[in-house]
């Protein structure tokens, strides 16, 4: 029987340490776990990347040397035993026994004795260390430094509300699909089934559930009544106002969460581009369920004269790759893959799409930029230098405060996750 905690080790090990994304290590580590043993592999990962510069603080402080070479795995077994003992309720002395136990598993019965021995110690000395740690702003808010240094730098006010945000567990938001139900009526399933909800006005398609569930457990899920994405991503299709037997584009529409709510919203044309095959696969596999149709095409959005039949599209949706840093609290490792030198090439690669993507765009047309980050970089100062360069791009408000020089819509992690939306028109010339 295999031991949590050590695939627990081993999947932060390739995280971290080998740049692998938890999203791909995580099912792999998981085949053959019980549903109880997967979900406490979930939240040991998920925890320990959320608090790694504190785990790794203390480790510092009760080690002799850090953990090297071959050994190096086993450094992250004390922070999957440290997680447990700070943050999780698994009684002390099972958290030090099982996390110990892991060594048979990872064929290191030598290293029991320091094992146990830091462990130990960080109990009795918890709350000292603790202390100390605060002092160093990289563990009092448990981010990379860069990140803090931006995020400060762009929200002067509420800089610590993203940091704290992005610790918390995201909540799970269902998109009702409402060419079968409307909100309200899929709402009064759920409470014939006793699932706990809530509905927000602001999210006319959403429905937030009070806690976690099965998907298989909600009504009519298999026959795509509805899907779960988060209430910010269920913007994107609202603002771009798709109508029936218009020519739609999707691009960078893995994995499929968008594409599906624009042919839910209206019987349009749509292509669906994404550059990756696999996740172009998750598309096809989410019309599959809710009973919808779209043309699917494995390309690169930046280079459109290379798949581009020459017929102008009616609306754009521009989901463009980013940071990700508005979805942190979904995907924790964001916080340890991306460096600050990505932000830079990431701007310049957003910037490449948008531009190549434009005369794809008939006059009249509408295209709606997004991305899932929170930096300025990406979003407002991308979309305001567009304007400025493009003399038929208008540029249409979210809301009161949305101008031409600090354009579009930013919503911050805290209800929804942190997404980025900006409206332009094609001005006919």
């Amino acid at each position: 029987m295999s031991n949590v905690r050590a695939l627990a080790a081993e999947t932060l090990y390739n995280v971290v340490d080998k740049g692998a994304s938890l999203n791909q290590e995580l099912p792999f580590a998981s085949q053959g776990l019980s549903p109880k043993d997967k979900a406490l592999l979930q939240q040991i990962c998920y925890g320990v990347l959320r608090y790694l510069p504190s785990l790794e603080n203390y480790c510092q402080q009760l080690l002799d040397q850090p953990l090297k070479g071959k050994r190096r795995i086993f450094q992250f077994l004390l922070y999957v035993g440290i997680y447990q003992l700070q943050h999780m309720r698994v009684p002390p002395h099972a958290a030090i026994s099982e996390t110990v136990n892991a060594l048979q598993q990872m064929r290191a019965l030598g290293l029991k004795g320091l094992i146990n021995a830091i462990l130990r110690s960080f109990q009795r000395e918890q709350a000292e260390l603790e202390e100390k740690a605060k002092q160093i702003p990289v563990c009092q808010y448990n981010h990379p430094g860069w990140f803090i240094k931006h995020v400060t730098a762009a929200y002067p006010d509420n800089w610590q509300d993203i940091l704290e945000a992005n610790q918390q567990q995201a909540p799970m938001w269902l998109r009702v699909n409402q060419a079968q139900y409307s909100t309200q009526e899929y709402s009064d399933m759920l409470k014939a089934n006793d699932i706990e909800h809530s509905l927000n006005a602001d999210f006319p398609d959403g429905i937030k559930l009070a806690k976690p569930c099965d998907v298989f457990s909600l009504p009519e899920f298999e026959t795509g009544a509805c899907s779960v994405q988060d209430a910010a991503a269920q913007l994107a299709a609202r603002f771009l106002d798709p109508q029936d037997d218009e020519l739609i584009l999707d691009a960078c529409a893995a994995p499929g969460g968008k594409t599906c709510h624009i042919l839910e919203l209206a019987d349009a044309d749509v292509l669906a581009l994404d550059s990756d095959s696999e996740r172009l696969e998750r598309v096809k596999q989410n019309l599959v369920r809710i009973g919808l149709a779209a043309d699917l095409q494995c390309a690169d959005a930046s280079q459109p004269h290379i798949w581009w039949d020459e017929k102008q599209f009616d609306r754009i949706l521009l989901d463009v790759p980013c940071s990700a840093t508005g979805v942190i609290r979904r995907h924790p490792d964001i916080k340890w893959l991306r460096r600050a030198s990505d932000i830079e090439d990431l701007a310049h690669l957003q910037g490449d799409i948008l531009n190549s993507i434009w005369p794809l765009l008939k006059p009249g047309g509408t295209l709606v930029y997004a991305t899932c980050s929170v930096l300025p970089q990406e979003n407002q100062q991308q979309v305001a230098t567009f304007l400025a360069n493009n003399s038929n791009a208008e540029h249409i408000p979210l809301h009161e405060n949305d101008t031409p020089t600090l354009p579009g819509l930013q919503l911050l992690p805290g209800e929804s996750d942190g997404f980025y939306y900006a409206k332009l028109v094609k001005k006919h010339s």
